[in-house]
């Protein structure tokens, strides 16, 4: 990603890009950040990164119910990485209320309206979260690497979002079915810009 950043660079306004994966599951579709980019991101590197990442769901004609995910479940934790989490909530609901958002969360209070509800039933997110977005670029590839493995689905990415022209990444385990489908979706990015 450091050679593309120097070669094509980023969005106009764009702090750092971030990488997007999107795993479709029998149960969902379940898009995923950041899963290459950002090693241990601040909650204002979160804050931008949900935004880029919000905009590229709607793209794909999806409204966007982000969780911001932890392992510390609506404060049960004071660790560095869920107060950044609980941080970037509360700017996020500050600077984008229209956004569905919230955290910090557990994974599974994210993808499941009845546990969300029983642990913090005041919380703004309705449905199940759709863009799940982690505290750590090794939560979050770890995340996608077993959905995509263990969930049987069809996974694309990842995507980088946030750079000034349509570029992607393809990992040393794409398969064939995961080169058209990055292929396919940089077609779409470019036509879309």
């Amino acid at each position: 990603v450091d050679h593309l950043r120097q070669i094509i660079g980023k969005a106009k306004g764009v702090n750092e890009v971030s990488g997007l994966c999107l795993v479709i599951l029998p149960r969902g579709t379940y898009f995923i950040c950041d899963t290459h980019v950002t090693p241990d991101p601040s909650a204002q590197e979160v804050v931008e990164m949900v935004r880029l990442a919000a905009a590229e769901v709607k793209r794909f004609g999806i409204e966007p119910k982000v969780a911001l995910l932890s392992h510390s479940n609506f404060g049960t934790s004071n660790h560095a990485t869920a107060i950044k989490m609980r941080e970037a909530v509360a700017l996020l609901h500050q600077s984008d209320p229209d956004l569905e958002v919230e955290g910090e969360m557990h994974a599974d209070s994210a993808v499941s309206e009845d546990i969300r509800n029983h642990v913090f039933p005041d919380s703004e997110l309705t449905g199940n979260a759709n863009l799940l977005v982690a505290p750590s670029l090794d939560s979050a590839n770890i995340a996608f690497n077993l959905l995509k493995t263990v969930g049987e689905g069809l996974s694309v990415g990842p995507m980088l979002v946030g750079m000034a022209s349509p570029v992607h990444v393809v990992t040393q385990s794409v398969t064939t079915r995961g080169v058209m489908n990055m292929t396919a979706y940089a077609v779409v990015d470019a036509q879309g810009r």
